[in-house]
C-alpha cells in the first residue's frame, strides 16, 4: 500500500491533486465512492481544507507525544532547580529530535502541529528566563513593569517577539510545519503593538501629547487597538497572498495561509467590533441600539462576502465564534434585566443560521452569490467555485 508520505510526494509533483489524493485513500480505506460521489464534481470537492490530522496512527503518536512530553517535565521539574532554563532547552531539544523521526520521515500533520507549539512553547520559555537575568526584572513581567524599565522595554520586546520569530523560521525551514505561520504572525502582532505604546509614552512623556485625563482612558485604549486592526489586515493580504499563489489548495502555503486567517480574524472583528458598538473598554459597556445592531449585520456581511470570494471557512469560523460569544455574554444579562426579547439574540439566531446554512451548501452558495457578483478576471484569480 502506498504510505502518505509518497502520496505527498506526488500531490507536489503534480502527478496527482488534492482531490485525487484523498479519494485514492477512501479508497484504500474500502469506502464506496461510486455510491458517495456519483460524479466528478463531488470527488473534487474539497474546499477549505485543513489537513492537520492524518489518520488513526497520527492520532496515536499524539497521544504518546503528550504522554512522553507530560512525564519528561514532572521528572525533569523533580530533578532540576526552580526556574532552571534547562529544562526548557531539554524539552526543545527533544521536540527537535522527536521530530525529525515524526514530522521529517513520518508526515504526520497533528503530530508535527503539536511537536511545532512545544518547541515555540519552550524557546518562548528560554528567551524569558534569558530576559529576566539580561535584565534583572521582576517575577511576573507585565506592561506596567516594561515602562517602568523603559530604556529596556525595546530591547526586551524584540529579544522575546525577535526571538521567537527566528526560533519559528529556524524551525518552519527545517519541518515547513504550516501553525508555524501562526506563531511568527502573533509574535510580530505582540512586537507592533509595544512599540506603539512605548511611541505613545514618549509622547506624553516628552509633552509632544498631553496625558490623558482619567475620563480619557477608555478613548485612549480604543485608539490603540488600531495597531492589532492593521496588523489584523496585513496578516488578512498575506494569507490572501498565499492563497492566490496555490488557488487548488495543494502545497503547505495554503496551509499556512489557513492558520493566518485563523489569526487574522480576531484581530479584524475585535476593533471593528468596538467601533461599531461603541463599547467602552474599560466596562464593557455597549449601545445595543439601532445603529449598532446595523452595523453589526454590515460586518457579518462583508466577512461572509470576503471569506466567500477567497473560500475560506477559516476566515468566517472565529468571526461568528467571536460574535456568537459576545452575543450569548449579552443575551444572559439582557434576560436577566428586561421582560423583552434581548438586542444580541437577533445576532444568535442570525450565527446560527448562517453556521447551518454555510455548512450544508458552502459551494453552492459561492456559484450563486460570488460568480455574479465579481467580474471574471477576478474569479479567474480567487479558488475555483467547484460546479
Amino acid at each position: 500500500m502506498i504510505d502518505d508520505v509518497t502520496l505527498d510526494r506526488a500531490v507536489n509533483a503534480g502527478i496527482l491533486n488534492a482531490a485525487q489524493r484523498e479519494a485514492l485513500l477512501s479508497l484504500a480505506r474500502g469506502e464506496d465512492l461510486a455510491g458517495k460521489l456519483p460524479d466528478d464534481a463531488q470527488v473534487l470537492s474539497v474546499d477549505d481544507q485543513m489537513r492537520l490530522v492524518g489518520g488513526g496512527n497520527d492520532i496515536f503518536v499524539t497521544v504518546g507525544i503528550v504522554l512522553l512530553f507530560s512525564g519528561a517535565l514532572f521528572a525533569l521539574q523533580a530533578v532540576l532547580p526552580q526556574g532552571s532554563k534547562t529544562l526548557a532547552a531539554i524539552l526543545a531539544a527533544a521536540s527537535w529530535v522527536v521530530a525529525e523521526i515524526v514530522t521529517r520521515q513520518k508526515r504526520m500533520r497533528l503530530s508535527s502541529t503539536l511537536l511545532a507549539l512545544i518547541f515555540s512553547g519552550t524557546v518562548l520559555s528560554l528567551l524569558v528566563g534569558f530576559i529576566r537575568t539580561q535584565f534583572d526584572l521582576p517575577v511576573t513581567i507585565n506592561a506596567f513593569s516594561l515602562l517602568a524599565l523603559r530604556s529596556d522595554a525595546w530591547p526586551i520586546g524584540l529579544t522575546l517577539g525577535g526571538g521567537l520569530i527566528v526560533a519559528a523560521v529556524i524551525y518552519f525551514v527545517r519541518f515547513k510545519v504550516p501553525v508555524l505561520a501562526a506563531v511568527i504572525a502573533l509574535a510580530a502582532t505582540g512586537v507592533a503593538f509595544l512599540g506603539t505604546i512605548l511611541i505613545y509614552h514618549d509622547q506624553v512623556v516628552s509633552g509632544t501629547t498631553a496625558a490623558p485625563a482619567p475620563d480619557q482612558l477608555a478613548d485612549v485604549l480604543s485608539s490603540a487597538l488600531a495597531m492589532p486592526l492593521v496588523c489584523g489586515l496585513i496578516i488578512f493580504a498575506v494569507a490572501v497572498v498565499l492563497d492566490l499563489r496555490d488557488r487548488d489548495r495543494q502545497t503547505v502555503w495554503s496551509d499556512c495561509a489557513f492558520w493566518l486567517h485563523v489569526v487574522s480574524a480576531p484581530l479584524l472583528v475585535h476593533p471593528l467590533f468596538i467601533l461599531a458598538t461603541g463599547q467602552e473598554v474599560l466596562s464593557g459597556r455597549i449601545e445595543p441600539g439601532v445603529t449598532a445592531s446595523i452595523l453589526l449585520g454590515l460586518m457579518m456581511t462583508m466577512f461572509v462576502l470576503v471569506a466567500l470570494a477567497i473560500d475560506r471557512r477559516s476566515l468566517l469560523a472565529p468571526t461568528l465564534a467571536y460574535f456568537g460569544s459576545v452575543g450569548i455574554y449579552y443575551l444572559v444579562n439582557g434576560a436577566a434585566n428586561t421582560t423583552g426579547i434581548p438586542p444580541f439574540a437577533l445576532i444568535l439566531i442570525a450565527i446560527g443560521a448562517v453556521v447551518i446554512l454555510f455548512g450544508a451548501g458552502w459551494q453552492r452558495i459561492r456559484r450563486l452569490i460570488i460568480r455574479p457578483l465579481l467580474p471574471t478576471s477576478m474569479l479567474d484569480r480567487l479558488p475555483p467555485i467547484k460546479a
